[in-house]
């Protein structure tokens, strides 16, 4: 395994549409192998083949889960909407707002070439719609409905994480009425 420089925006291999993967054999599983060392390395959430120089429809998505190799992924089936903050490791250092679906269903081989279906939501779902637009040469920058400057990209994630405690102190509250709830029909009552 090693590997593999990650390429950046200006990179040509970059904006061309990969073909196909036809053979299954141990020259494609040492590219997934050091696409997944990479992507490790990294620290990122996804990576295509066009972002090491191979222009082939392969993917890697780390689902939180485990990474996930998709090898000619489609996109089957999408659902809802969600907006947020992407970035990309062939954009270092840029974000912005991307809208996307907010389930996904993709259809894809394995590294032995056996088909088999994955849905998922949230981050992973945008995931797997930022790496299947890799594919087709776009990155998100083209996508993007707003850039976000740094300030700008700190000031979101602090609104969301208030957002998520906000949310987390309504859950624990609606949890505690529901205790005091069972508490009280459930002691026995003196008279």
């Amino acid at each position: 395994m090693g590997l593999r420089k990650i390429l950046t925006v200006s990179e040509p291999s970059l904006h061309k549409v990969c073909k196909p993967v036809e053979v299954f054999d141990r020259k494609l599983h040492k590219l997934l192998d050091d696409m997944r060392e990479t992507l490790i390395d990294s620290n990122g959430v996804g990576l295509a083949a066009p972002q090491v120089g191979i222009l082939r429809r392969v993917v890697l998505v780390d689902t939180g889960e485990g990474i996930l190799e998709l090898v000619n992924p489609t996109l089957v089936e999408t659902d809802g909407e969600q907006e947020g903050p992407e970035g990309c490791l062939s954009v270092p250092g840029r974000y912005g707002i991307v809208t996307r679906p907010y389930v996904v269903r993709v259809r894809a081989q394995d590294r032995n070439g056996n088909f088999f279906e994955v849905e998922d939501e949230d981050l992973t779902a945008r995931c797997f719609c930022h790496e299947l637009e890799h594919l087709d040469g776009h990155l998100f920058i083209e996508r993007a409905e707003k850039m976000l400057s740094n300030e700008e990209l700190q000031e979101y994630i602090r609104q969301m994480e208030e957002e998520m405690e906000e949310e987390d102190e309504k859950n624990t509250e609606k949890k505690s009425e529901k205790t005091e709830e069972k508490e009280k029909y459930s002691s026995p009552q003196s008279e």
